[in-house]
């Protein structure tokens, strides 16, 4: 038997995004994302759709978001813009199922990743555009994968993120339940990466310069959820292991926004390495599948941290350009001297196209629109609202059809209205999270608990109103080395540092750069090396047009702070200050929130009077 989920997300086509999502998401879909299949080789020239460039994540992974977003922003060109990319790959659907773009020969070597996640866009796109021969095709394709992998067991990725294929398999079962899908299930965990004994082993423990796929940071997002997916087979804790893994990379490798390093691999918690773009967007995926499976508010305070700080700060405010790796101090993005991330080249940390390496470029679509999609859950009891995101859900309860909007600035500011509009009345239990970071949380002027659930349970008819009022909090977060971060609700702060760009076109491994989709290095323009000298600061809510640009940020934090002697040794902030003595008297400095920076510096020395 297979557990049911606590939280099932309604498909992108019955989700209308609203407000501040529905601009970042168009942003998006105006970027490098929405573009890609233009301009970007691998993908317009993919072996997928009969070409000679790469045959194996890319398109994937930019189906993976690029469908939910068509879909979320009802754009007809990019729907048909999918339609042809999954056309084109079920087309070449090999008579025996096989699906991915290599000759029967190769197939043996073939790495199993690609196969994983191409069943998950199959069953995405199935459910999206209610295509009966997409399911046709991924229950082919899984029942062909079954009989291959008696031969020719997992390997490289595909050992590393076996789980991914539960993801497809469970969907597919709740379709057709034979028992032939839940073995393949507990095929790929015994063929699979043991992430469990990984940890229980302390094979992470020692950092080297040496790549392997054991502290791969996006296998490390990924696995995340391994054990909850498993569980609806098991039984077991679907929380535990996530739990005490994430608890662990956050002590040993824990950024000050909430993520964790890896430049590819784990890096410490130093504020000058890295961590990879495909880590976050995976996390946050992680995060959604673990409240999806066991309910746990918990995962919902983790995904607005990458949500709302990591993802941002590491694409450019248009999305015509990201990064490989985002820094925590991050004062200068340009070509470094000789390479000083773990194993990443010397432009890891640079804006553009496919700095270091394409994956993020194909991956980094996933994070905005799959982070749209929990806006809204069904429940065995009615309709949640698990992250107040601005939308709009057009859905049903037992045949009556339900519209729940969500009315709000959240994350930057404290109020958010639900109006919940019935055909004809009807009962059932709409579930809202209060968010965590929150205080003075009120419902309808009645005191509410942060971060847990409210549920109201009545019957509705016509239209009614609810209002969630809250104040956020303002926390000074320690830091390792002795520095500080200032965190407002769940937004993390920065020093934002004016910058001076330089832009870089060029062509290299048949690859065009060319405005908007060039390379940037970005300089500093303006002084950065301060420290707090105070912690009263004074938050103003801003007018903006887009929620993640330094221009116009929605809101800001001013305080008092002091300059520092801060060396900026090969491209980079040092580690420290030189001293914590400061070079002059303090002065009003103005904050951004994180996600809204391009250069930055977050961690810094508190040198404030003491209480």
């Amino acid at each position: 038997m297979l557990r049911k989920l606590q939280y099932t997300y309604y498909p992108a086509g019955q989700i209308r995004p609203e407000g501040w999502l529905r601009r970042q998401l168009q942003i998006e879909a105006d970027g490098l994302v929405g573009h890609l299949d233009k301009i970007w080789p691998d993908i317009k020239d993919s072996k997928w759709i009969g070409g000679d460039r790469d045959g194996w994540e890319r398109v994937p992974y930019w189906l993976d978001g690029f469908l939910p977003l068509a879909w979320l922003l009802d754009d007809e060109d990019k729907k048909a813009r999918g339609r042809f990319y999954m056309e084109s790959i079920l087309a070449r659907q090999q008579a025996d199922g096989w699906l991915c773009p290599c000759a029967p020969e190769e197939r043996r070597n073939y790495d199993p990743w690609a196969v994983l996640l191409l069943c998950k866009v199959l069953a995405l796109y199935a459910e999206l555009a209610k295509d009966a021969k997409t399911e046709e095709a991924l229950y082919r394709c899984l029942k062909q994968f079954n009989d291959h992998l008696d031969g020719a067991t997992l390997h490289n990725w595909g050992a590393s993120r076996w789980f991914e294929g539960l993801i497809p398999i469970f969907w597919l079962y709740e379709r057709r339940p034979e028992p032939w899908l839940l073995l393949l299930a507990k095929k790929l965990k015994v063929q699979g990466f043991d992430w469990e004994a990984v940890f229980a082993s302390q094979m992470l423990d020692d950092l080297t310069e040496r790549w392997d796929y054991l502290s791969h940071v996006v296998n490390l997002a990924m696995m995340l959820k391994s054990s909850a997916l498993m569980s609806r087979l098991t039984g077991e804790n679907p929380d535990a292991f996530a739990a005490s893994a994430l608890d662990w990379l956050r002590a040993h490798h824990g950024m000050a926004c909430g993520h964790f390093t890896g430049d590819e691999n784990l890096s410490g918690d130093s504020p000058i390495q890295g961590s990879e773009l495909c880590s976050v967007v995976e996390a946050m995926y992680s995060f959604e599948v673990l409240f999806s499976v066991s309910g746990n508010p918990r995962w919902l305070e983790e995904l607005e941290k990458e949500a709302f700080n990591a993802l941002p700060a590491t694409v450019s405010p248009d999305m015509w350009t990201h990064q490989y790796v985002q820094l925590t101090n991050q004062v200068q993005c340009a070509p470094l001297p000789h390479r000083v991330f773990r194993t990443n080249n010397e432009e890891a940390h640079i804006f553009g196209l496919e700095p270091n390496y394409g994956c993020c470029t194909a991956n980094m679509g996933q994070g905005f629109p799959k982070l749209a999609l929990t806006a809204f859950a069904r429940t065995e009891e009615g309709i949640a609202c698990p992250l107040p995101l601005p939308a709009t859900l057009h859905a049903d309860w037992q045949g009556t059809p339900v519209t729940v909007e969500c009315l709000t600035e959240y994350p930057f500011r404290g109020e958010v209205r639900y109006r919940l509009t019935v055909a004809e009345p009807i009962s059932f239990v709409f579930s809202l999270w209060v968010p965590a970071a929150v205080e003075n949380a009120t419902l309808d002027g009645k005191p509410v608990t942060p971060g847990a659930f409210v549920k109201v349970s009545r019957r509705w008819e016509g239209t009614a109103e609810l209002t969630l009022a809250f104040d956020f909090v303002t926390r000074w977060e320690k830091r390792p080395r002795g520095m500080t971060a200032l965190w407002h609700g769940p937004l993390l702060f920065a020093l934002p540092i004016a910058e001076k760009k330089e832009k870089r076109e060029y062509t290299a491994g048949g690859v065009e750069r060319k405005f908007p989709y060039c390379d940037y290095a970005l300089y500093p323009a303006s002084p950065w090396a301060f420290g707090f000298a105070g912690k009263e600061g004074v938050v103003t809510p801003c007018e903006y047009d887009a929620p993640f640009t330094p221009d116009r940020p929605p809101l800001t934090i001013s305080l008092p702070m002091a300059p520092l002697a801060w060396p900026m040794p090969d491209g980079r902030a040092a580690l420290v200050p030189q001293s914590l003595e400061p070079l002059g008297p303090a002065v009003l400095m103005t904050l951004i929130p994180y996600g809204c920076t391009n250069l930055r510096m977050t961690e810094l020395p508190d040198l404030s009077p003491q209480e």
